[in-house]
């Protein structure tokens, strides 16, 4: 059966341990008028300046956690505005996002071509797409031709999902379990 093509970021589903995803987050800074749009379901990092910043490509830099939406003061109306993205250029000194960053966190991600059971435990990729502005949600998913070995690929797959509708390996699209490869908690350097 052909898996549903869904695009939706990374989506935490349960712990390494296999324990149960509380829906656990914390809050960090946006800083006023950052200029690129965070999705939920986008990966974030720490930029020196004391706030996140959205992260894209295979860096170095490691990741901090999984984007849940953000609250601010709206610079045209000022009124509390939740959002479940952030939409950029956001001129306001209270824009606090909400992130998902523990460690031991198993996401869910659709991968954008065939996913074979021999890519399991590989390291890969995220596509780095715009999200979609209508339901505030990323568009990332598992970019199946950039794995390896390599430790600035963002995430590792650990295996696939047990979703019916989404778990063919002999077509596109099936959604995989993985975990953030370089998180910011594990490492010991500071930004």
């Amino acid at each position: 059966m052909a898996n549903v093509s869904e695009k939706y970021g990374l989506k935490p589903v349960r712990k390494i341990d296999g324990s149960p995803f509380i829906n656990a987050q914390n809050k960090y800074r946006i800083a006023s008028n950052y200029a690129s749009a965070i999705f939920n379901g986008d990966l974030v990092r720490p930029a020196t300046t004391g706030t996140i910043i959205r992260h894209v490509g295979n860096t170095s830099n490691p990741v901090l956690g999984v984007f849940n939406g953000c609250f601010y003061t709206d610079p045209t109306t000022q009124k509390a505005t939740w959002k479940n993205y952030y939409p950029g250029s956001i001129v306001a000194s209270d824009i606090t996002a909400f992130v998902i960053d523990d460690p031991d966190i198993v996401c869910k991600v659709d991968a954008d071509a065939t996913f074979a059971v021999a890519d399991i435990f590989k390291n890969f990729s995220l596509t780095a797409v715009t999200g979609n502005t209508t339901t505030g949600l990323s568009k990332m998913q598992l970019d199946v031709s950039v794995s390896g070995t390599h430790t600035t690929y963002m995430v590792r797959a650990i295996d696939i999902s047990q979703d019916p509708d989404n778990s063919d390996v002999s077509a596109a699209n099936a959604d995989v379990l993985v975990r953030i490869n370089n998180h910011f908690y594990r490492t010991g350097t500071g930004v």
